[in-house]
C-alpha cells in the first residue's frame, strides 16, 4: 500500500555537548553544569547533553545515574543519551530509558572484546581527555544551506566572503582560511586549523576530529566562543585585553590559551 509519510525521518548532524564524568559526584557535577549555563546561557542553556561514564573505573549504578541526570536538568541542560561503553553502560542506557551515541561506539569495548583489549582501548581513550569533566561546546543544528564542506583532494579551504549571522561554515579534513569577517551568531569549524583575516564575532572550532595539534589565528578577537578539538572557552573568559586584538589560540595539555600575535 502506497501512502505520503506524515513525516520525513533523516540522519542529519547536530551539534551536542559532551559530558564526559571523571568524578562521580552528583551535586559537584550539577553545580559545575549550572556554572557553565550561568556563564553562557546562549550557548548551554537547555544545550542537548551526551553523559559520559568511560572516564569512571565503573558504571554507576542506575539510582545514581539517574539523580545525575536530574542534577543536570535542574541545572539548565537537557541530558538525551549515554556515550557507548561497556555492556554494563548498554545495560545502564536501557533503565534509565536513553539511547547510546553511536559516534562513541569505536572509542569503548565492543561486545566481543576481550577484557585486556576492553582495559586497553579505556587507558588510551583516558590519556586522550582532560583531566577533569568537560562539557564540548554545542554547535547549531546544521542546514545544508549553511553549511560548506571542502572537496576531497584540495589542500585547504578558502572563503572570501563574510560569514553572517546564522551560517556555518565546515572545512572537513583540512585547514579554513577566511578573508573577511566571521559575524555574532556564525560558526566556521574546521578538522585542521582556521586563518580569519578579518574580525571574529561568533565562534570558532579547529581541530574538530580532535586534532589537538590545531590552531586558530585572527586579525581581529571578539570571539563568541572558540575551540580546539572540543575544549573550548566563551567571550566572558576571554581576558578583556585581548579583544579586539590580532591573536592566535592552541591548546595544551588540555588547557585552551589565547595570546596576542607580535
Amino acid at each position: 500500500m502506497n501512502y505520503e509519510l506524515a513525516g520525513d525521518l533523516k540522519i542529519g548532524q547536530v551539534g551536542i555537548a559532551n559530558l564526559r564524568v571523571r568524578t562521580l559526584d552528583v551535586e559537584r557535577l550539577g553545580t559545575e553544569m549550572r556554572e557553565r549555563v550561568a556563564r553562557a546561557p546562549k550557548l548551554f542553556e537547555r544545550a542537548a547533553v551526551i553523559v559520559d561514564f568511560g572516564g569512571l573505573p565503573g558504571t554507576p549504578d542506575v539510582a545514581t545515574a539517574r539523580a545525575l541526570l536530574d542534577a543536570l536538568r535542574a541545572a539548565g541542560v537537557i541530558p538525551v543519551a549515554l556515550a557507548y561503553g561497556s555492556t554494563d553502560n548498554e545495560r545502564l542506557a536501557v533503565e534509565l530509558g536513553l539511547p547510546l551515541l553511536a559516534k562513541f561506539r569505536a572509542q569503548y569495548e565492543s561486545q566481543d572484546t576481550s577484557p585486556p583489549q576492553a582495559e586497553h582501548a579505556r587507558a588510551e581513550h583516558s590519556r586522550a581527555e582532560p583531566a577533569r569533566a568537560e562539557a564540548a561546546a554545542p554547535a547549531p543544528p546544521r542546514s545544508e544551506a549553511a553549511r560548506a564542506v571542502a572537496p576531497s583532494g584540495e589542500p585547504g579551504m578558502m572563503v572570501s566572503a563574510p560569514i553572517r549571522s546564522g551560517q556555518q561554515i565546515y572545512a572537513e579534513q583540512r585547514d579554513l582560511t577566511i578573508l573577511a569577517t566571521v559575524g555574532a551568531g556564525a560558526e566556521v569549524i574546521s578538522d585542521g586549523s582556521i586563518h580569519i583575516y578579518g574580525a571574529l564575532r561568533g565562534r570558532a572550532l579547529a581541530g574538530a576530529r580532535d586534532n589537538e595539534k590545531a590552531r586558530i589565528f585572527c586579525r581581529e578577537f571578539h570571539a563568541e566562543l572558540v575551540a580546539i578539538a572540543g575544549h573550548y572557552k566563551v567571550m566572558e573568559d576571554i581576558p578583556a585585553d585581548l579583544r579586539g586584538k590580532a591573536v592566535q589560540v592552541w591548546l595544551d595539555n588540555g588547557q585552551i590559551h589565547i595570546a596576542a600575535l607580535a
